[in-house]
C-alpha cells in the first residue's frame, strides 16, 4: 500500500443509502451498560432513568408555603450563611421533639 492511499480522505456515503433497521435487527442487540452485560428490562429502566429530565425526585418533600418571621429571626438565621433554611428547617423539627404545636 502506498502512503498516497493512506492519507486520502475516504469516500463520502450517503446516509440515505443505508439500511433500514428493521425490529427484528433491535430484538438481536445486545443491552450493555458500560461493559456490563444487562437484560432489556434493565437496560430499558436505565435509558428511561437517564433521560428523565430535572432533578432526582426526593424520597421526602418539602412543602411551599408563605410564612411570616420576625424580622431579627430571619436575620439570624441568614447569618449562618447559605443553607440557613434548611437550618430553621432543623431548628423546627428540633424544637417538635420536645414540644407539642397544640
Amino acid at each position: 500500500m502506498n502512503a498516497k492511499s493512506q492519507t486520502s480522505p475516504k469516500p463520502w456515503v450517503d446516509p440515505d443509502d443505508a439500511p433500514e433497521l428493521t425490529d427484528d435487527f433491535f430484538e438481536q442487540g445486545e443491552w450493555k451498560i458500560g461493559e456490563q452485560p444487562v437484560s432489556a428490562a434493565e437496560g430499558a429502566a436505565a435509558l428511561q432513568k437517564a433521560l428523565s429530565r430535572g432533578r432526582p425526585k426526593a424520597e421526602t418533600t418539602k412543602q411551599a408555603l408563605t410564612v411570616r418571621y420576625d424580622a431579627d429571626v430571619v436575620e439570624a438565621f441568614k447569618a449562618t450563611g447559605k443553607g440557613w433554611q434548611t437550618r430553621m428547617n432543623a431548628a423546627l423539627r428540633d424544637w417538635l421533639k420536645t414540644h407539642s404545636p397544640a
